[in-house]
């Protein structure tokens, strides 16, 4: 009885035009993405390979148990600024040796792995995922340290690196380095400070000043290999823990390591029986309209996500602006709020409050998945105790202790943003579907409410005011908003974890759900803060 039923008509001309418009916006998607596989370029990729070398993804696809997925985060980073998209690193969670780990590895065809901003928030990301999660640590490391030009932006905040890499150990968190080439100056505190570290021979180069600083700082003359080799750090200064004679050997020693840590789980696998969804997950490109002023409903989305399509609604009646229900996903119990017609009223915040707190009560991890333009505004709705209570949902969100994994299906705008568990809001893992956009409001509202301020401000002053002008003004501040809040820029900026095909959210979402039970669950019980009644 508690099967979701579809009302989906996939035959009709609805369904046909959101499907279209989706495709479109994922062939769009394959291009940015193409760009980060593309690494440095043609030429650097043939130097690189002409050296005998893998390319950062061939490492990790030797490091990862054969067959098995590797869930890539956030491929986007530095879209949309100076820096090549991808920012030097890929970085993502892989099965080594039957071990969930974070696996970074530069990308050597970028300016030969050199660290720009972009490089390095993606991988303090990477940190805060693998600390949240307690997944072990792989750094394949191949960089010449900071891009000098961006260093101002890159010295300081970047000293967090490698204080993430003692914290990590410091947590029982183990660290892992396999050193391809260069790690020179503060990158060769990455193998410095991970528990374990593997070099190659005539291949890694590890020092904190190379041969040409060593000459000017002291007047020495020094060779790499004696300064930095493997060789010399294996046998003499005792950095390398493992010698390698290639490349695969490397990565072979690396997997050794893992399968020795005698690493567990906090939480055993989902014991019962997994079942696909009742209906056709293909049928989730043509859900979403193009159009988000248009509502859609969510239980759609749910049918094809949960496990046999089975979902146990909550408050069904009330609050029914917000779909709030339990289901399990790939075997693991979830906690599911889905927004239904976009706005958040008081009825609805009230529920996600509640239901939030029954979750953390039985220690399940919730999915959010957004299609919100916030909560309602209006006199009737001030009157009535909004503020308050969505300040109830946020701090419900705010507070809770279970795991959150947030979708961005369509809309998610404002407070409603937060309240459904935003970026800010620290879910351990946030993804969007190439239809969402998310920013303060929505572009119309934005460019109309700075309209009504500057036409109160001349009428103030007693001045005409300029329609022509307003009108520009207008259409140059949609086209902005528009613009900053379509996925691939804020993927760019790593405001999620990565675009995902819609068809994949089952998938993603149960590799996070067993990636985050590799960490204890467990609730908040109380410690909620004051509840405005």
């Amino acid at each position: 009885m508690t099967v979701l039923a579809s009302a989906l008509d996939t035959g009709g001309p609805d369904y046909a035009a959101h499907r279209a418009a989706m495709l479109g916006r994922l062939a769009a998607l394959d291009a940015e993405h193409a760009k980060a596989l593309a690494g440095g370029g043609e030429k650097y990729v043939a130097r690189h390979r002409g050296r005998g070398k893998l390319l950062a993804r061939e490492r990790i696809e030797l490091l990862i148990d054969p067959d098995t997925p590797f869930l890539e985060l956030s491929p986007l980073a530095a879209w949309g600024s100076d820096h090549p998209v991808g920012a030097s690193i890929v970085t993502g969670i892989g099965v080594v040796e039957g071990v969930e780990c974070l696996i970074t590895a530069n990308d050597p065809t970028v300016r030969g792995g050199a660290s720009n901003p972009w490089t390095l928030r993606k991988a303090l990301r990477a940190n805060e995922i693998a600390y949240a999660n307690r997944l072990p640590c792989i750094a394949l490391v191949e960089s010449g340290g900071a891009d000098l030009p961006s260093q101002k932006e890159i010295f300081v905040p970047g000293g967090a690196l490698f204080r993430d890499i003692t914290r990590l150990s410091a947590a029982g968190i183990p660290t892992i380095a396999v050193v391809f080439g260069n790690s020179t100056a503060g990158g060769a505190y990455v193998p410095g400070m991970s528990d374990h570290t593997v070099m190659i021979k005539e291949r890694s180069k590890v020092f904190l000043g190379g041969p040409p600083l060593v000459k000017m700082a002291t007047g020495e003359e020094s060779d790499d290999e004696s300064l930095g080799g493997a060789e010399m750090h294996a046998r003499t200064s005792g950095l390398a823990d493992h010698y390698a004679v290639d490349e695969p050997d490397a990565l072979r020693q690396a997997r050794r390591i893992v399968a020795r840590l005698n690493h567990r789980k906090a939480h055993p696998d989902p014991s019962v029986p997994v079942r696909q969804p009742k209906y056709d997950g293909d049928e989730l490109l043509g859900i979403v309209p193009e159009d988000l002023k248009t509502p859609f409903d969510p239980r759609e989305v749910i049918a094809r996500i949960v496990d046999g399509s089975d979902f146990d609604e909550f408050k069904p009646l009330y609050g029914p602006s917000l779909v709030t229900g339990w289901a399990a996903l790939h075997g693991y119990p979830v906690g599911i709020l889905a927004n239904a017609q976009g706005v958040l009223f008081s009825p609805e915040s009230q529920k996600a409050a509640q239901f939030i707190q029954l979750a953390n009560q039985r220690d399940i991890p919730l999915i959010f998945l957004h299609n919100t333009t916030g909560y309602m505004v209006g006199k009737e709705y001030e009157q009535g105790g909004i503020i308050k209570h969505g300040a109830m949902m946020i701090n419900a969100v705010s507070n809770s202790r279970v795991p959150h994994l947030s979708v961005l299906m369509g809309a998610s705008y404002g407070a409603g943003h937060y309240g459904m568990c935003g970026r800010a809001y620290d879910p351990r893992f946030l993804f969007a579907w190439p239809s969402a956009k998310s920013a303060v409001m929505g572009p119309q509202q934005l460019a109309g409410v700075l309209s009504i301020v500057a036409r109160a401000s001349a009428a103030a002053k007693g001045q005409p005011y300029d329609e022509e002008a307003d009108a520009g003004l207008r259409a140059m501040v949609e086209a902005q908003i528009e613009a900053e809040s379509l996925p691939m820029f804020l993927s760019g900026r790593l405001y999620d974890d990565g675009v995902i095909d819609p068809r994949d959210t089952r998938t993603v979402l149960g590799l996070c759900l067993s990636a985050i039970h590799t960490a204890p669950v467990e609730g908040a019980r109380g410690g909620f803060g004051v509840f405005r009644m």
